[in-house]
């Protein structure tokens, strides 16, 4: 099984759903952490302000602390190899990291809209039959 260890910065939570402003890359990372140990990977994840016992138990997180300050953080490592240095890796590089296979990208489809307007665009006729089919529904 695969194993993945996140070291974040200091912060109060580890989603970004916190504090006055969400930070979006916290939340991506946050779920696509959740996807991967929906795949059977082993992730953990240590708050520098909530263990920083953790950051200097590990001989590579404290190097790159030593090298780098807080800067090297995120911190990722797959199986005890140090994979991402200060900055939140894309699901894509966990995926590969962890030999799981990424989903493929969301399609979305945006349908045209119509050309022209009908009276009885989705509205039932005045005999209190269902409207006819037209493009707009």
């Amino acid at each position: 099984m695969t194993s993945m260890l996140v070291f974040d910065p200091a912060m109060c939570c580890s989603t970004g759903v916190c504090g006055p402003a969400v930070d979006p890359r916290l939340s991506r990372f946050a779920a696509d952490l959740d996807w991967l140990k929906g795949q059977g990977v082993a992730v953990e994840r240590f708050n520098l302000s909530h263990e920083p016992a953790r950051f200097v138990a590990d001989d590579s997180v404290k190097s790159a602390l030593e090298d780098k300050g807080e800067a090297a953080l995120p911190l990722v490592k797959v199986n005890g190899e140090v994979k991402s240095v200060g900055t939140y890796p894309t699901r894509d590089e966990l995926a590969a990291w962890a030999g799981v296979a990424a989903p493929p990208p969301a399609k979305f489809v945006i349908a045209p809209a119509p050309t022209t307007a009908s009276s009885d665009c989705c509205v039932p006729a005045a005999s209190g039959a269902a409207p006819a089919p037209s493009k707009c529904c």
